[in-house]
């Protein structure tokens, strides 16, 4: 490991494009991680620079494919050609057709546009043809070891504190196959949640790949009931016939798409209509690019996207500008309700906070770029890295 600003351990990489794109060249490729978040920064010829971040979770072995697999294709290149260098990189790696690439290629998507911001002294929510300003959230539950009673009570407690009127909770157990985390813990945590928040709370629940078709009717049924409106990934997210045939016979709405990075799949989920949202999640996916593609996809099907964001990463303020930008928007932020307790390596990520909710808001700044400056503490922790342009 060495310190995050010095230059040891570079990793010397040839232009092997050698293509004449516009712009400032890509001249280093810069990551700093530990084995759940990784921060990258590009720096141009000129010395200005961009951050984004890969995926979270197993980020330390997303890092090593950025710089093995990702950082060869984008060194020397101008950062005009993004777009195009996202395009080839599945092509150049096309016997890695895994999510870990595309979560590697989110990294250089994100820090591209943080520098495109920057350069242009604008928000990247503008660069995108949207604009800074407020976006409703709804506080977003992670947890199942929770009892329904508690569960109501911090939910309670986010209305009170921050006012919340949108709330998702949990139900069945994650890729559960029809078993729930404890006997009835589904059937009560439906009707407890509704009592506590009242009639006019909006209320989500998140399956996660839990239940078969027929489980997942009659726990969409008790939504129904219960006037919920967004029933997240009920069946195995690969099964889409599954999640097909749920989103047929009810009438609530079903969600569905966070896991999945292939544009191919995505043309199938629209073109059968498995779901009524769809829910990329923009570093599963592979950046901004590719997720204002899936989102087009959702718009010219009539389908609203409410991306996928389950932490207080730079995944939340990415899919902030998102949101602010997209012909389709949802009509919601997921916004992680889960601190220190849950997600201790949350903590001190950032000098500036982007995250502050008001009366049930948040807000995209019209600060340049992000908008969001890495905390130097943090870096200084970190595992660094290194790849050039030769």
């Amino acid at each position: 490991m060495s310190t995050p600003y010095s230059m040891s351990g570079a990793v010397p990489v040839a232009n092997t494009r050698g293509r004449d794109d516009t712009g400032p060249r890509i001249r280093r490729i810069e990551t700093f991680c530990t084995p759940l978040v990784g921060f990258v920064r590009v720096t141009a010829e000129d010395g200005s620079t961009g951050w984004g971040q890969v995926s979270t979770y197993s980020s330390d072995l997303t890092c090593e494919i950025l710089h093995r697999q990702v950082a060869p294709w984008a060194l020397g290149r101008g950062m005009s050609a993004l777009e195009d260098v996202i395009a080839e990189i599945p092509l150049r790696e096309h016997k890695f057709p895994g999510t870990y690439l595309r979560r590697a290629m989110a990294g250089l998507d994100t820090a591209v546009w943080d520098w495109r911001g920057k350069a242009a002294k604008k928000p990247v929510a503008e660069l995108l043809g949207g604009s800074a300003g407020p976006l409703r959230a709804y506080a977003s539950s992670m947890r199942r070891d929770i009892t329904p009673g508690d569960e109501a009570a911090r939910m309670q407690r986010l209305r009170d504190d921050y006012g919340f009127d949108a709330f998702k909770v949990r139900v069945g157990a994650e890729c559960g196959q029809d078993q729930d985390e404890w006997d009835g813990r589904t059937e009560a945590i439906i009707p407890a949640i509704r009592k506590a928040m009242g009639p006019n709370a909006a209320l989500l629940v998140d399956g996660n790949s839990g239940f078969g078709p027929a489980r997942a009717i009659e726990v969409g049924r008790m939504l129904e009931a219960n006037g919920y409106e967004h029933f997240e990934e009920p069946c195995p997210y690969w099964e889409l016939e599954q999640t097909a045939e749920v989103t047929g016979e009810l009438s609530i709405d079903v969600a569905g798409g966070e896991q999945d990075w292939d544009l191919q799949q995505w043309k199938r989920i629209v073109a059968m209509r498995a779901v009524d949202i769809i829910q990329p999640d923009i570093l599963y996916l592979g950046g901004m690019v590719r997720s204002m593609e899936v989102a087009r996809m959702g718009h010219a099907a009539g389908l609203p996207c409410t991306p996928h964001a389950a932490n207080l990463s730079l995944v939340t303020l990415f899919t902030m500008h998102l949101l602010r930008a997209v012909p389709n928007p949802g009509r919601y932020l997921e916004f992680s309700i889960e601190g220190d307790d849950y997600y201790p390596w949350q903590r001190e990520l950032f000098r500036n906070d982007p995250f502050t909710i008001t009366d049930g808001q948040a807000v995209v700044t019209e600060a340049p770029g992000w908008g969001v400056e890495i905390c130097p503490e943090w870096l200084a922790k970190s595992t660094y890295k290194c790849s050039e342009d030769a």
